[in-house]
């Protein structure tokens, strides 16, 4: 079976291949883990990491197809939106092996020298690749640019020149450090602190609002001293993979065109149509943290028994609530019957719920150290390409592709995959510009909407769910020493960091609180990534490369019938105690893994439904898309 690593685990830092020693891997493969690790020692910026990858993986693959007649390269020897990259005959060696390796080395490594340099860790990137470099027997102060003469090293070179000229003028406006150009937002920023509460300075409750926190650390574990900015809104305009003009529409705000593929439609709005449907889902982020108590009695069958298989998605915002209300008893899905692989059925795994939500929120985090969401699936993809069940057939069919190859073509085909999730997500993420939970839940908390007759009625509050969401009464252990709380509106949810003293032996738990302290399921460092939730990113990104996995290894499973994460009981979450027990997460295919993702980013009090949904629909999109335009470089 596959084993997979967390994202989030700080040891992940010193996780790096130097050596060319590894057996079976490819030169590709090492300058991949050079760049997941430059990856988790610069700052946390999803967009510009989905860049990263795709353009690294992508002229690592020009490198490699000017050695292969039947395949021609993306950027080398094309035009792409506009620039030009020319490209000379050379003769080919004899024995082409080597001469790939030159050139796919000195094409990543003057990329990332390039790229990474003003990171926060630039000297310990720099010193992984100028490692690996070394250990390859290859000379960094090697920098012609004229291979015209046949060198291997000058080709890479200039295909590193060429990908960095064109990242210079793609839309990323990487020359004044990805800095937004024209957005600004609406609402002030909500300070978050041990004794904030409530959220009286927001003006408008559609819109993304800005968190000032103290001692904020980024999702790369950098601490930063303001209220960070929206990270990326104008994303929808960087030059794509495989997006299609004719999926693009283009939107004017303050004199700036949002650039918008796939547009699924503005998200449900706090006084609009669908007002229903934005109370609704809100609100169940706050239910949904009430399931992040491992005591509360309630336990799951966590193993693909019962978990995964999700046949059919709801089609509208306001078929939603159904989908989500049948997680209340567990994944509503149908679980599989047999291993297909090994025809064996898959063992239950009973644990307790607030066990399984709180490991799947830390565990799909892509938090502090991470290799953040597009590289989290580089990972998947090296673990499944390590397996030896794997075949490494392309697409399920033809001959068995060597190492090199099979790195080669998968890598540039997720490279292109995540970056287009990144501008579609992205890309709707600055034009509907909408508010996250903590923002949403802390100023609806002024009143309930359901009843205008009862007591604290507001027609932006929060809907009364009996046993989750009620009105303080005079009885109330809350109003007790506390009659200011009569009246106000509590709910049943996870108490948040303000119940931690030490998180490696306390827990907050779960219990009636005032709703205007309510807090995500998340460290008090962070709380909410710096940009707006619709549509969610880690929805696009997983479900994206999920298919794409389907489709490049020519199976929905992975390989053996399932992969596995090791979870040890008390040493795995990392800001409050837990968990209580021993678990192994499981899932039989990659889409459910992508399901899962996309579930965590709820109990994680990120994300509610209604950013989730879209975001699978349309990483499936862009999976089809840019798998059928991969298979076009494959081929003259």
């Amino acid at each position: 079976m596959v084993i997979l690593t967390a994202c989030g685990d700080s040891s992940k830092k010193e996780t790096v291949v130097l050596t060319p020693e590894r057996e079976g891997q490819s030169v590709a493969r090492m300058w991949n883990e050079v760049l997941l690790h430059a990856i988790r020692n610069d700052f946390a910026r999803p967009t510009v990491h989905a860049r990263n990858l795709f353009h690294i993986s992508s002229a690592m693959y020009d490198a490699w197809s000017v050695y292969k007649p039947d395949t021609h390269g993306f950027l080398l020897g094309n035009e792409v939106a506009g620039f030009a990259c020319s490209a000379d005959t050379i003769d080919l060696p004899e024995d082409v092996l080597p001469q790939q390796e030159l050139a796919i080395s000195y094409a990543a490594y003057r990329i990332i020298q390039h790229r990474f340099r003003l990171s926060p860790g630039s000297f310990e990137i720099m010193d992984a690749a100028d490692a690996l470099m070394q250990n390859l027997g290859f000379n960094i102060d090697e920098e012609s640019l004229d291979y015209s003469q046949g060198s291997a090293a000058a080709l890479g070179n200039y295909i590193a020149d060429c990908y960095i000229q064109f990242g210079l003028q793609d839309g990323a406006n990487e020359q004044n450090f990805y800095a937004n150009t024209s957005y600004q937002p609406v609402n002030s920023p909500l300070i978050l602190n041990s004794g904030s509460f409530g959220n009286s300075s927001i003006t408008d409750l559609d819109r993304w609002q800005p968190l000032l926190i103290d001692g904020f650390i980024d999702q790369a574990g950098n601490p930063i001293d303001d209220a960070p900015s929206f990270l990326g809104p104008e994303w929808g305009s960087v030059v794509p993979f495989s997006l299609s003009d004719n999926d693009k529409t283009v939107y004017t705000r303050d004199g700036f065109d949002y650039q918008v593929y796939h547009d699924p439609g503005a998200p449900p709005l706090v006084e609009g149509p669908l007002s229903d449907e934005y109370k609704w889902g809100f609100s169940l982020v706050s239910i949904w943290s009430s399931h992040l108590d491992q005591n509360d009695g309630v336990m799951w069958d966590i193993s693909p028994n019962s978990i995964g298989n999700i046949d059919s998605f709801p089609n509208s915002f306001t078929e939603f609530n159904e989908f989500y209300k049948k997680l209340e008893g567990g994944d509503p899905s149908m679980g599989y019957a047999l291993n297909p692989i090994t025809n064996q059925p898959y063992e239950e795994q009973i644990v307790p719920r607030g066990d399984y939500t709180r490991v799947l929120a830390e565990f799909w985090a892509d938090g502090p150290e991470s290799e953040t969401p597009p590289g989290h699936w580089f990972v998947v993809l090296n673990t499944v390409s390590d397996h030896e069940l794997l075949e490494k057939r392309w697409a399920g069919e033809g001959d068995i592709l060597g190492a090199l190859e099979w790195d080669i073509k998968s890598y540039f085909a997720m490279g292109g995959t995540m970056h287009d999730a990144a501008v579609v997500s992205w890309g709707i993420k600055g034009w509907y510009d909408s508010i996250r939970p903590v923002s949403a839940i802390r100023a609806m908390a002024t009143g309930q909407s359901s009843d205008p007759s009862l007591s604290s009625y507001s027609v932006n509050g929060l809907p009364l769910v009996d046993g989750f969401i009620e009105v303080v009464t005079e009885n109330d252990p809350i109003a007790i020493g506390y009659p200011q709380n009569i009246g106000k509106i509590k709910v049943y949810a996870w108490k948040g960091p303000g119940y931690i003293a030490d998180p490696l032996v306390d827990q907050a738990g779960v219990g009636w609180i005032l709703a205007e302290y309510w807090w995500p399921y998340q460290r008090p460092s962070f709380v909410t990534p710096p940009f707006a939730g619709y549509v969610s990113g880690h929805s696009t990104f997983s479900r994206a490369a999920a298919d794409l996995m389907t489709a490049m290894t020519g199976s929905e499973y992975f390989p053996g019938g399932m992969s596995e994460f090791e979870v040890k009981a008390n040493d795995f979450l990392v800001f409050e105690e837990g968990p209580s027990v021993n678990m192994t997460l499981q899932w039989a295919t990659y889409q459910d893994a992508s399901d899962q993702c996309s579930l965590s980013r709820i109990w994680g009090g990120i994300h509610p439904p209604a950013d989730d949904m879209p975001g699978r629909k349309i990483g499936t999109k862009i999976a089809v898309d840019s798998f059928e335009y991969v298979q076009s470089f494959f081929a003259q």
